[in-house]
């Protein structure tokens, strides 16, 4: 398992493939294996001439796991990926992130515009600016002694999926507490890469991918028919649509 350091911390990393680099963030509660290994992400951009980096974010999967909230801001999540181009010499790729890793990206494409060539944000839409509406909700759920004491359905969703990646809920509870902050409306106005957003027709996560279009310019929306947030990610929809927007960038 290669190994990259960001703030004396160890995180763990992903690098497949040959050809033009494209990092991509994963989910809240997710990994670099389960949000793109498993779903065959990393196969389908390598068998597109594509060089795949993945991370595992901090609190989640290999990487270094912290316990205080003010430790999941955005901006320290988002310096995480850069000191991995940094460690991998790479000065400017195209970036995927997913629900909270689409959050991540996003912060990336207005703090670090000169390192990226094009973005693509899956599984989120308007919630990217009004914020996650149910935070406290999955970080209770997290900590509650047994699943069978969630009640609340992302709640127990959240809780389920995270019993099921054998994740560390007491570090995804700080994550999500962390990360829920909005990004301004004005600052997604900045944004220059060419953007692609990805959104299910059934996921009520997310918002409204056309809301998050109006606000960053000359973005595109992909819509994948009848999925919800958690199925989405896989669809070959998806993958068509981003292996072609890629193609044009």
């Amino acid at each position: 398992m290669p190994t990259f350091f960001s703030s004396s911390h160890e995180f763990a990393y992903l690098d497949e493939g040959e050809g033009e680099p494209i990092l991509l963030v994963h989910g809240f509660a997710s990994n670099r294996k389960i949000n793109w290994v498993n779903p065959g992400w990393v196969e389908t951009l390598v068998q597109a001439g594509r060089r795949v980096i993945a991370l595992d974010n901090r609190g989640h999967g290999e990487s270094a796991k912290f316990y205080d909230v003010d430790s999941y801001k955005l901006g320290l999540m988002a310096a995480d990926s850069i000191a991995l181009l940094d460690h991998l010499g790479l000065e400017r790729v195209d970036a995927m992130g997913y629900s909270m890793g689409a959050r991540i990206v996003a912060t990336l494409a207005v703090g670090y515009p000169h390192r990226l060539k094009s973005i693509i944000l899956g599984g989120m839409g308007s919630s990217l600016v009004n914020g996650m509406q149910n935070g406290e909700v999955v970080a209770e759920a997290l900590e509650a002694e047994s699943v069978d004491q969630v009640t609340d359905p992302q709640g127990r969703a959240f809780r389920l999926f995270a019993d099921q990646t054998q994740s560390d809920r007491k570090a995804l509870a700080a994550c999500i507490r962390g990360i829920r902050q909005p990004i301004a409306p004005d600052a997604l106005g900045t944004i220059v890469a060419p953007t692609l957003i990805a959104v299910g027709t059934k996921d009520y996560v997310a918002g409204s991918p056309q809301e998050l279009a109006a606000l960053i310019p000359g973005s595109e929306v992909l819509d994948i028919p009848n999925r919800d947030h958690m199925v989405a990610v896989g669809d070959q929809v998806y993958k068509r649509g981003v292996v072609a927007f890629l193609a044009r960038k």
